[in-house]
């Protein structure tokens, strides 16, 4: 007996991993489905070679797995895989490319994409990685996915310097703002002067500064405007 499971607009065979594939060059679409459709549990229910064709046809389509190139000719294959999943968020995509890009992997995890693999990949190891993503899981290693991570939580400290300070840190940084000594500052919050030229060497290495006087006038702006909490400031060497 055959069985069936219904997708908006579609009968499917239970079981069948749909995919549609983009990619400019027509003989690596034709060598890729070729590839798949050697396979029992897969069908390729469709092709694009530009952007434009595969963020109007998928919706429609509403396959498993959509295999995008990185680069068309008329936009990216990462723009593709975010506009379609905001449509069809089961939607699994698998990133192919002639190359390594660090930028383009970055931008195809915050898309959305599950997979990220290299043209040279073995024809073995693509259908795995279809499959793999069909499943719901990630071709993203543990590696990869620190790095992306760690390139977040950069970018979050850029937008807010004061992200990576302590409560303590902080506290040091208005005071230094109200123009108090490391002395001053230790008396006040009963710390020896070493360890408060301690906390003001911390705070000059993580605001990306290296003059007490920059930690200064940005103590002062944080003071006038709160929401001005972003950005960061470099100089010369005084402390």
């Amino acid at each position: 007996m055959v069985l069936y499971r219904r997708r908006p607009g579609t009968l499917t065979v239970l079981g069948m991993i749909r995919v549609f594939l983009v990619d400019d060059h027509e003989v690596v679409r034709r060598g890729v489905a070729a590839l798949l459709e050697g396979e029992d549990d897969i069908e390729v229910v469709g092709e694009a070679g530009t952007a434009e064709s595969a963020v109007a046809r998928i919706p429609a389509l509403r396959p498993d797995v959509a295999v995008l190139d990185v680069r068309l000719p008329d936009g990216s294959g990462v723009d593709v895989c975010r506009e379609v999943r905001s449509r069809v968020p089961e939607l699994a995509c698998l990133m192919l490319t002639s190359y390594a890009d660090e930028e383009a992997l970055f931008d195809a995890v915050m898309a959305g994409a599950a997979g990220y693999v290299l043209k040279q990949i073995h024809g073995s190891d693509l259908v795995g990685a279809v499959r793999t993503i069909a499943r719901g899981q990630s071709l993203l290693d543990p590696a990869t996915t620190a790095t992306m991570l760690q390139r977040l939580r950069d970018q979050a400290s850029h937008r807010d310097p004061l992200s990576a300070l302590t409560d303590q840190e902080r506290h040091i940084l208005e005071l230094i703002g109200e123009g108090l000594t490391n002395r001053q500052i230790g008396e006040r919050l009963f710390l020896a002067e070493k360890t408060v030229k301690n906390y003001v060497s911390n705070l000059l290495s993580k605001l990306d500064m290296q003059r007490r006087t920059q930690v200064a006038a940005l103590a002062a702006r944080l003071k006038a405007d709160p929401s001005q909490n972003r950005g960061r400031a470099g100089g010369g060497a005084d402390r």
